[in-house]
């Protein structure tokens, strides 16, 4: 495996690849791996023949009160996991290299981003937008991978690359879970011991709504209401930030469920700001 920090010497060696008739996979990261992030390579691996994995903890999504600072790094652990996955290259951009300093073009899917974590987070998807675009245009791959506990995030880059005519595959994997049922996130380790314990109760109230939805409940706002009295007495050290219900396509607010029912949520757990998802409807 190759570790490259220059989006020059990347972009080089992708071109020679793509002349040689190589297929690229692309899994962008922000590094400090678990096990979603592996699950996320080795399907890169399967798409690919040749796998680029990206790790950079990208400024342009942090809010000016986010943990960019604090933001959990272990280089030299991410790479030892990104060769056992068989990675070719991990490119870690050396600092400066991806935004100069009077940077000033952006990408954004704006009414995609407007709601649910967006709403929260104003400029994020803004700067997930512009860094992957980055990313497609240095390495060119056929395929890049996504995570599904990001859902926002991979149905905002899907319309990117449909609307920007972008010859990329996007692959979305399931998201990997403890042994508890809570999302696998960088972010866990913010948690308590007592936060910790109560987290995977998001989980089950979502549970909870699909049942719901699956007995025939089609309400949203009525949903909605039964994840939130279970939280209340299931997840009392929890604070809302947000609890939808959208087309899983569109991220369109729903009344009532339309055959492709998303459920989507994020509650503050302490420091931890733990996302998650599920599909109310097969």
């Amino acid at each position: 495996m190759q570790i490259l920090t220059s989006p020059q010497e990347l972009a080089a060696l992708c071109r020679q690849w793509r002349t040689d008739g190589e297929s690229i996979a692309l899994v962008p990261t922000m590094g400090y791996y678990h096990a979603g992030h592996e699950s996320l390579m080795a399907r890169g691996r399967e798409c690919g023949s040749k796998l680029v994995v990206s790790l950079f903890v990208n400024p342009t999504q942090f809010g000016p009160n986010e943990d960019l600072a604090a933001y959990p790094r272990d280089h030299e652990r991410d790479a030892a996991i990104a060769r056992k996955q068989g990675a070719d290259v991990l490119f870690i951009p050396e600092d400066g290299a991806m935004y100069a300093p009077d940077h000033a073009t952006w990408v954004e899917v704006p009414d995609m981003a407007r709601g649910l974590c967006g709403a929260s987070r104003p400029i994020h998807f803004r700067g997930v937008c512009t860094v992957v675009m980055k990313l497609f245009w240095l390495v060119q791959p056929a395929v890049a991978v996504f995570g599904q506990k990001d859902w926002q995030q991979q149905a905002i880059i899907r319309r990117m690359v449909r609307d920007m005519n972008i010859p990329v595959r996007i692959e979305t994997q399931p998201t990997m879970r403890e042994a508890d049922g809570l999302a696998m996130s960088s972010r866990n380790v913010y948690m308590t011991e007592a936060e910790r314990a109560q987290a995977p109760q998001m989980r089950q109230g979502l549970e909870l709504a699909r049942r719901l939805a699956q007995a025939g409940e089609t309400s949203a706002a009525r949903l909605r209401d039964a994840v939130l009295r279970y939280w209340a007495e299931q997840l009392p050290l929890g604070r809302l930030d947000y609890l939808s219900v959208v087309d899983a396509d569109t991220l369109e607010p729903l009344d009532s469920l339309n055959g492709r029912g998303l459920m989507a949520c994020a509650v503050h757990m302490g420091k931890s700001r733990i996302i998650d998802n599920i599909l109310l409807q097969d």
